[in-house]
């Protein structure tokens, strides 16, 4: 086995990862300059609703086409190429959303981004999981998680740097800060080879063998392109809304519908705004998102470190009693009024929970449990349920604390964990160090 090759391809393919948190956090840092600068903007008779659909929740509306549609792009032209052009949307979008002075303008660059992670979210985990061998098939694709945490890390501090350096306009800059990685992204995803699953099965068998050969000895090789030629001739011409594969679709469905409604995307969109809720001043708030981003990736990094020794299954057990203990404290908090600097540490817990759960396994599970030819386009309805989700629910956060207060919404989040807990403990399967087209053929129907 080629360690280095192995390694390096799956690094670079995870920096997709590394744009996508990135992407999502960043705009975090512009939430109030905007909601103050396009006051005047108002949806259903209102700003807070404006301000949350169209400016704030505009990349997550093209995250939701992104994933819808993405498994297409990532099947016919390949994982590889998908990933080029996910770049180069990134790219466009840090510059565009930098330079505009409209919300709608805004808004459309702002959408183009969330092209490149709804996209990213298919075919990097698809990539990764399709060259990594079974035992360390986890840790590799966590390294997208990993990458993307590292991300929202940068951005929370990136975001905190340029507050307190720029004095005009610094949501700019902000914003205009992701061309740096996007680039480089960019110029390095060219160097990997195409996803030897992928190019199997478009009958280019050479090719494919020689990816195989730079990462694994010749006889195991040998033995893998054996292996998925059988796959692919026993899955050939399926649809994966077939009824054989309803209980993988029916899995990664829930999996990615209690990722949002742990209210994930809807604390990492508006952190600095919960925060001064908590009754933290400006520069505070920002500052414990900061935080936040540190305790994200490391325990994200923990939950790499277990998730092929101690399997998917148990880190969603440990994640979801997390969930339940942490959010159930914010509820108290603010249903009490107590308030202060205690807040930040409860959701410092809250992402410590999500880190090494949902965080460490989602995009594993999704990529792992589907046949090669059916792999993108299951991996597109859970992608797709996951940013639908997180679309809606981070838009209507500026409503839902206007209308029916923070207590409620941090309470439905809490009882959506209990739901969770069931669910891992009475439904959800194991998958570690399997095969994957050992994977699919037991989880078929």
């Amino acid at each position: 086995m080629n360690q280095k090759k192995l390694y390096f391809y799956s690094i670079v393919v995870a920096l997709a990862g590394f744009l996508f948190g990135f992407d999502t956090v960043v705009v975090s840092g512009a939430d109030q300059p905007l909601a103050k600068m396009w006051s005047n903007f108002t949806l259903f008779g209102t700003a807070d609703a404006f301000h949350g659909v169209v400016v704030m929740s505009s990349a997550l509306w093209g995250t939701v086409v992104g994933a819808v549609f993405g498994a297409w792009p990532t099947n016919r032209y390949g994982r590889k190429n998908t990933l080029v052009f996910i770049g180069l949307f990134f790219l466009i979008s840090a510059i565009g959303s930098a330079v505009v002075s409209d919300p709608y303008s805004f808004a459309l660059f702002r959408f183009l981004g969330g092209l490149g992670v709804g996209a990213s979210t298919i075919a990097a985990p698809a990539y990764i999981a399709e060259i990594a061998p079974s035992a360390q098939r986890g840790r590799l694709v966590v390294l997208y998680q990993s990458n993307l945490v590292l991300g929202i890390l940068i951005a929370f501090l990136s975001n905190f740097l340029i507050n307190d350096l720029v004095a005009i306009d610094a949501w700019r800059y902000m914003l205009g800060a992701e061309a740096v990685p996007a680039l480089l992204y960019s110029i390095l995803v060219m160097r990997v080879p195409k996803s030897p699953r992928w190019l199997l099965s478009k009958g280019r068998s050479s090719q494919a063998q020689e990816v195989l050969g730079q990462l694994y000895s010749p006889k195991d090789a040998a033995d893998q392109l054996k292996t998925i030629e059988s796959d692919l001739n026993s899955s050939s011409g399926e649809s994966v809304f077939q009824k054989k594969y309803r209980r993988q679709l029916l899995l990664v469905i829930a999996l990615a519908a209690f990722n949002q409604f742990s209210g994930i995307n809807a604390f990492l969109y508006y952190s600095p705004r919960i925060f001064e809720m908590a009754g933290l001043g400006e520069s505070a708030a920002l500052l414990s998102s900061i935080g936040v981003g540190v305790v994200n990736l490391v325990f994200t990094l923990v939950g790499m470190a277990l998730i092929d020794r101690s399997g998917r299954k148990r880190l969603m057990l440990i994640g979801s009693l997390g969930y339940i203990v942490s959010l159930g404290l914010v509820t108290y908090s603010f249903s009490t009024n107590w308030l202060g600097l205690h807040i930040p540490f409860f959701f410092f817990l809250f992402i410590a929970s999500h880190a090494i759960g949902q965080g460490a396994v989602i995009w594993v599970f999704i990529s792992e449990i589907f046949p090669n030819k059916q792999r993108a386009q299951g991996q597109a309805v859970g992608t797709s349920t996951h940013w639908v989700l997180a679309a809606i629910i981070p838009a209507l956060v500026p409503l839902l604390f206007s209308s029916i207060g923070a207590p409620v919404v941090f309470g439905i989040f809490t009882f959506m964990m209990v739901l969770q807990l069931l669910w891992v403990l009475f439904v959800m399967p194991e998958t570690k160090g399997v095969a994957l087209e050992e994977l699919s053929k037991s989880l078929s129907s």
